[in-house]
């Protein structure tokens, strides 16, 4: 199992830690066992699901249990997961989400499924090389998010999530045709005024939407009468106008130029180490949900691409900061096969997570 780093250092390598182990005996003969817990290698057994699907089941979960009883498991949870201890957390919201997650994450004792996750297909188009991205979430630690293209999208999708967000969502859109032309230093550092530009742009986003479905609702009426083909300068105008929004986001990404950057004040972050320039911003938009992904919405917020292995995002609603930083680890076997294979994993995880 690859962990995040302890929160918020988000330039620190992942950690590494055996789940489970199998040793080849004779022909079509194996013996599985369970690394999970502090007591040493024990009996377990692994299940062949379908393709791309397995599972892992311990058979001696007594060997997971502490002297000391949950009091202690959690310590030492704590100690491993946070790098802390329960003294050192004085917010008392973050001590109730930190117990839910060990509450959830240790009531399957290794119990689990397995399923095969692709690495994002990359394209000499893209802002930066798509992958793994280790991300700031408040008083939730660090998580594991997906980047990935979509011709005039990006997403980042959560490989790991929270008692409010699970895996599997989308945690973040960005819209590359909608740049960001941020204000001079000085100006920035002011809230609302990050807020009157981020709404504007909002507000035009949702113009061009409903301009959008204006004219599908025209084209479908004018198919319907049959009177006469619908007119092919209404789509492919529509399309120049937003492959011409798209062509100026992209000649912005691939400017070299950087600018200054601060956060607004107000604004809270976990890591203070964040880049003071950054290369552009662009309009995007930030899930948020209560515990159990409860009235789940998406909110305004700003992506900063800070260089070739560093994002962020504001999330405006909330007036907090995440900061992502690319996971550097090799991973053999991982890339899609093709665009629909990925896309297929995509749908099929937030599938499972809703």
């Amino acid at each position: 199992m690859y962990l995040p780093p302890h929160d918020p250092h988000v330039d620190d390598p992942m950690r590494f830690k055996p789940l489970f182990r199998i040793h080849l005996m004779e022909r079509k003969c194996a013996t599985v066992e369970c690394m999970y817990g502090h007591k040493g290698p024990h009996n377990g057994h692994i299940q062949i699901v379908k393709k791309d699907e397995f599972s892992t089941k311990c058979n001696q979960t007594d060997h997971h249990r502490m002297s000391g009883g949950r009091q202690e498991e959690f310590r030492t949870w704590l100690r491993e997961e946070w790098g802390r201890t329960l003294e050192d957390i004085f917010h008392e919201h973050m001590q109730e989400l930190i117990l839910m997650k060990f509450i959830y994450t240790s009531q399957y004792d290794n119990c689990l499924t397995y399923r095969r996750i692709y690495l994002p297909p990359s394209s000499p188009e893209d802002l930066i090389q798509p992958g793994l991205f280790k991300g700031t979430y408040g008083s939730h630690g660090l998580e594991i998010v997906m980047l990935s293209f979509h011709g005039k999208k990006a997403k980042g999708t959560k490989i790991t999530g929270d008692p409010n967000i699970p895996a599997g969502q989308q945690t973040v859109e960005i819209d590359l045709a909608h740049p960001l032309q941020l204000p001079d230093i000085e100006t920035l550092r002011d809230f609302s005024e990050l807020s009157r530009i981020v709404v504007e742009v909002q507000e035009q986003v949702r113009r061009e939407e409903q301009e959008r479905e204006h004219r599908q609702e025209e084209q479908e009426h004018s198919q319907q009468a049959a009177s006469q083909p619908a007119s092919p300068l209404g789509g492919e105008g529509a399309e120049g106008e937003e492959t011409a929004a798209g062509a100026e986001g992209t000649t912005q990404d691939k400017a070299p130029a950087s600018q200054p950057f601060v956060l607004p004040t107000g604004v809270i972050s976990r890591n203070e180490d964040y880049p003071r320039t950054c290369r552009v911003c662009f309009y995007g938009t930030g899930l948020i949900a209560g515990h159990g992904f409860t009235s789940p919405e998406r909110t305004p917020g700003v992506f900063v691409l800070f260089d070739d292995d560093r994002f962020g995002f504001i999330w405006l609603e909330l007036k907090s900061f995440s900061l992502y930083s690319r996971i550097k680890v090799s991973f053999q076997n991982a890339q899609a096969p093709s665009q629909e294979a990925f896309d297929e994993m995509l749908k099929n995880i937030q599938f499972l997570a809703t």
